[in-house]
């Protein structure tokens, strides 16, 4: 399954899209931060960081890639599960795509803590009240749940090889869930997020079964809160405490983000090269953090790590990625127009992010169902998953430039 996001408009900065706009000091905004960015709307002036936007634009269009795998090609693998059969790949190509998508969901998840703290620190500034701040982070998060029931699922049951759930908990529901825990968390100092973050990274691997447990079936508040798996019409892929740890990990980033914009994005890639170090030692050691011994000794198999739920080894992976990145689209975007031109496509995606998903979804089952009723090769889908992002670029920029012009209590600020 995949990956998805939200996330608060231009001047905001939540998580259904996941937007990340601060709201740093005058004579900041005059240094010129890095991948700092101020637009000005009928709202009035509202600022964003684009590195943030370029990050989460990069990350949707690696999803699209994954669910244009799925509905066009449909060699999807089944999914890198804690128990039960794991993927095998003998095509190398199979296997990159797979592994170039697994940034997406730590990454929505990780910039929705972001947003949330960069949309706490805007609205105090505005004068919104303890209460009316975490009251719009719970609506939003019951948003993201209600679409995910009853409108990305309709998406899933169009898919190539049958759908017989009655209910799927995907990737909204850990967006949801998280969001409005994050609307209690958000308060906590940075400190106590980091400290928090780790325990529950820590607390998820020591909670989930031993993988010779898959098939026993757990009560539905245990799948949703704790263990992927299911029974008979009903999954769960996206525990909402399983993923908490990334959401609370944005929200100590993001108050870091707000109060020194130009060390965190510094930081970012030194904390990215740590993470995949870790990652290294972590499969190298083949124990505590992988959720299950590596299936072979191939670079394949070192890489194929399991993600539902998010082992340590996988989050380390992937958020070493995400950090990375985003600390280079910081460095660059402050020091070259050229760069921010060339990465104004992703950026128009990262700001309408929950827009792009629920439509996405639709289109990519379309051309599925059209044009390859039979699927085709993973080689031959790439210029369908091309074909889909052009398709929805112009559509996105709309919607991205609608909802800035929204004023802050806009229903629009929550898509």
């Amino acid at each position: 399954m995949t990956n998805a996001m939200i996330g608060p408009a231009p001047s905001e900065a939540t998580g259904v899209s996941t937007a990340a706009a601060g709201n740093a000091s005058p004579h900041r905004k005059r240094q010129g931060l890095p991948g700092f960015s101020r637009e000005a709307g009928k709202t009035g002036a509202a600022s964003r960081f684009f590195s943030i936007d370029a990050l989460r634009g990069l990350i949707i269009v690696l999803m699209a890639l994954d669910h244009a795998n799925y509905f066009v090609a449909q060699k999807h693998s089944a999914g890198e599960y804690w128990g039960g059969p794991f993927p095998a790949y003998y095509d190398p190509l199979a296997f990159i795509t797979r592994l170039a998508t697994h940034p997406a969901a730590p990454g929505f998840l990780f910039l929705m803590g972001v947003g949330v703290a960069l949309f706490v620190h805007s609205r105090r500034q505005r004068g919104w009240s303890h209460w009316a701040v975490s009251r719009n982070l719970a609506i939003r998060g019951l948003v993201l749940i209600a679409l995910q029931l009853l409108v990305v699922n309709r998406a899933w049951e169009l898919s190539p090889t049958g759908w017989e759930l009655q209910w799927y908990m995907g990737v909204l529901i850990a967006l949801g869930g998280g969001m409005i825990l994050a609307s209690l968390l958000v308060w906590l100092k940075p400190l106590h997020l980091l400290g928090l973050g780790v325990i529950l990274l820590v607390a998820a691997e020591l909670l989930t079964p031993a993988p010779g447990l898959w098939g026993q079936t757990f009560s539905v508040p245990i799948h949703v809160l704790f263990i992927p798996g299911g029974a008979e019409g009903w999954w769960v892929n996206y525990p909402i405490l399983q993923w908490l740890e990334l959401v609370v990990l944005g929200l100590a980033f993001g108050k870091w983000l707000a109060k020194d914009p130009r060390r965190a994005f510094r930081w970012a890639m030194a904390i990215g090269a740590a993470l995949l170090a870790a990652f290294v030692a972590i499969r190298a050691l083949d124990g505590f953090g992988n959720l299950r011994p590596l299936a072979g000794k191939g670079w394949m198999d070192f890489l194929n790590v399991v993600k539902y739920p998010p082992s340590l080894a996988f989050t380390a992976l992937t958020m070493g990625v995400n950090m990375l990145i985003l600390g280079l689209f910081g460095w660059a975007g402050e020091r070259s127009t050229l760069v921010r031109t060339i990465l104004q496509p992703l950026v128009v995606f990262g700001r309408a992010p929950l827009f792009f998903y629920v439509t996405h979804l639709f289109l990519y089952a379309g051309l599925g169902y059209l044009l390859t009723p039979e699927g085709t090769s993973v080689l031959a889908m790439y210029p369908y998953w091309i074909l889909g992002l052009l398709l929805l670029f112009p559509f996105c920029l709309w919607y991205g430039q609608l909802k800035q012009r929204q004023p802050a209590h806009s229903p629009l600020r929550f898509l």
